[in-house]
């Protein structure tokens, strides 16, 4: 798996992840899987847009993701 980054916020019903600062892991592609830290799949990665460096991941939930209650959570792409 890799390590997606952290919800910092929603945006017109995507969750947009900041990547790690450290850099850690390599960065999620257009169309992965996204899960949480329970392992429950939580939607997909539809864009990946930024820095190179530290880039934001926007994340459509699947039916039923509280968009809310996903900010502040680690995100990850299988």
């Amino acid at each position: 798996m890799k390590r997606v980054g952290n919800v910092v916020r929603t945006a017109q019903g995507l969750a947009i992840a900041r990547a790690d600062a450290d850099g850690a892991g390599e960065a999620a592609d257009i169309g992965d899987v996204v899960v949480d830290e329970s392992l429950s799949t939580v939607g997909r990665v539809v864009d990946v847009f930024g820095p190179v460096e530290r880039p934001y991941v926007a994340v459509t939930p699947n039916d039923g993701v509280e968009l809310a209650s996903l900010v502040g959570q680690q995100l990850y792409a299988r």
